[in-house]
């Protein structure tokens, strides 16, 4: 375990979030925000069901009123127990009741409403012919960047998720690599995120080979060779918020064009890094990383975009994509993660988690991003 638990969210961390969260629907033109089980409505209230059933649980929440916390009877005991409870209103209902009744009254008969992009279908189908003015956007679309900025609590947790990642790096890189599966080493990955205090592990890519060339390559039960390049990507939950880093490091020497393309890839991250900075566009990131890699002849090898947001969950907005005019305020946390991928030969990718600061960024992964050779 790295460093000391941070300080518990309060009753009144969840309410003034679910005010801003109510402010920021008006603002967007909607109705209201409806919040299903899942990330957003972890961090909105503190809640997270034991198991998400067809019984229906939402948070409806709506500037000028109280919020309200749809729950089954059965589970409400546990929902007043959340952290957020004393901050809302419990609205249960038992088994035969219609749960989508009782909703209903909670909504405006023609408004437009923001919905948790993980709400079940069966649910929403049902709140329409409810009430069947309604309308609804996912927040992707209707409200991007509700949980995009971060306070100082929430950057204090994604830092230490982050040293704990770094940590699980230094380690990883000391155990031997040649002649193993690399589902051996990514066992070895998840045990050391754990080790470190994760409590959920999401990913552990080892990517050896030619299977480096895929950018979400499944570790499998090829051996590592002498000569491999390995793109190791790694990352999951530690108090509540994420981590995601990748290094690629080398079994043995190099050859020089795998050290070329890794030294590319290197100055391509740090180009995006500089981009950092308010007010600059989200795409200005992708752009900068991209550029590096164009030049240098490799630019049809980049395929995918140069980072996503982090937060309570391990990609959420906003995205560093071409496109993406967004402007980069401070608070902000994403990936910048550049790669280079050669079908049936080897990868390279780097990846940092970074913050947006007032005058430009800061990186929450500080371990070495030049050529590391294992065993």
């Amino acid at each position: 375990m790295t460093g000391s638990s941070p300080a518990p969210f309060t009753a009144d961390d969840y309410r003034a979030r679910m005010r801003r969260a109510a402010r920021a629907a008006e603002d967007a033109g909607l109705a209201g925000l409806l919040v299903a089980p899942g990330p957003d409505l972890v961090w909105l209230t503190g809640y997270a069901p034991t198991a998400v059933t067809e019984r229906l649980t939402l948070l409806v929440l709506a500037a000028g009123q109280d919020p309200v916390l749809v729950v089954p009877a059965l589970e409400a005991p546990d929902a007043a127990h959340a952290t957020g409870a004393p901050a809302l209103t419990l609205r249960d209902w038992t088994d035969g009741k219609d749960p989508y009744a009782v909703t209903a009254d909670l909504l405006d008969g023609a408004g437009r409403f923001g919905v948790s992009d993980n709400a079940w279908a069966l649910h929403l189908l049902a709140l329409q012919q409810a009430r069947p003015g309604t309308s609804y956007v996912s927040l992707t679309e209707g409200l991007p960047m509700l949980r995009a900025v971060k306070d100082a609590a929430e950057l204090a947790r994604l830092a230490a998720a982050g040293a704990a990642a770094d940590a699980t790096y230094e380690e990883i890189r000391k155990v031997p690599f040649g002649g193993r599966r690399e589902s051996d080493v990514a066992g070895e990955l998840a045990d050391l995120l754990r080790r470190f205090g994760h409590s959920q592990v999401d990913f552990t890519i080892v990517a050896s080979g030619p299977n480096g060339a895929n950018p979400h390559h499944e570790a499998g039960d090829r051996v590592i060779e002498q000569g491999d390049m390995v793109v190791l990507d790694f990352g999951g939950l530690l108090h509540g918020y994420g981590s995601d880093t990748s290094r690629t490091v080398h079994v043995g020497e190099p050859d020089a064009e795998q050290r070329r393309v890794h030294d590319i890839v290197r100055e391509a991250q740090e180009a995006g890094f500089r981009a950092v900075r308010p007010g600059a566009a989200c795409q200005d990131v992708d752009r900068a990383a991209r550029a590096v890699i164009t030049e240098a002849g490799y630019g049809e090898y980049f395929i995918h975009r140069t980072g996503h947001g982090i937060g309570v969950t391990t990609h959420e907005p906003p995205y560093m994509i071409e496109g993406e005019e967004r402007p980069l305020v401070p608070g902000m946390c994403f990936s910048v993660e550049p790669g280079v991928y050669l079908p049936g030969r080897f990868g390279v990718r780097i990846e940092d988690i970074v913050t947006v600061t007032e005058d430009g960024g800061r990186r929450l992964n500080n371990t070495a991003r030049e050529m590391v050779i294992v065993d």
